[in-house]
């Protein structure tokens, strides 16, 4: 599993005219799960977001995960993360997971999140059409890979 993570000052997703999921401070996630991709990958993700110290404590230095501030968590799916642009200048997708696979394995995450966070997780819905905004804090933007484990 791939995840951009942004710390937010507030993140929301629109599909279809009708906002589905908003989020003050906290994290916007966006997800792209390949076929390789299992449950240790879920957990160890699951894990690293809750508890990855990016927001800032008294003194200024970033000490304090989003579960400390008792931030929210969007995640959103985005098959494209996983593209591979080698070869000419049309990316291909092959490395990502198709739905079959993908969407059981994005609601277990989800879900996983949720066990770690103590509350809901705000989403979009996968494979549609979404309008993601967002105020990134800092800014702070991290890339992390579940299979470098980095």
């Amino acid at each position: 599993m791939r995840a951009v993570i942004q710390r937010v000052s507030e993140a929301s997703v629109t599909i279809e005219g009708t906002v589905r999921g908003r989020i003050g401070p906290g994290l916007l996630v966006l997800l792209g799960i390949e076929t390789a991709d299992g449950p240790e990958d879920i957990e160890w993700l699951a894990r690293k977001l809750v508890r990855m110290r990016i927001f800032s404590d008294d003194a200024g230095l970033m000490n304090r995960s989003v579960q400390d501030c008792d931030g929210g968590v969007l995640v959103i799916s985005q098959f494209t993360l996983h593209a591979s642009t080698r070869k000419g200048n049309r990316p291909s997708f092959i490395a990502a997971a198709r739905p079959e696979q993908a969407i059981p394995l994005y609601e277990a995450l989800l879900a996983q999140v949720e066990r770690e966070l103590g509350k809901p997780v705000a989403r979009g819905e996968f494979g549609a059409d979404m309008q993601v905004a967002l105020v990134n804090d800092g800014p702070v933007t991290i890339v992390i890979d579940s299979r470098n484990r980095e």
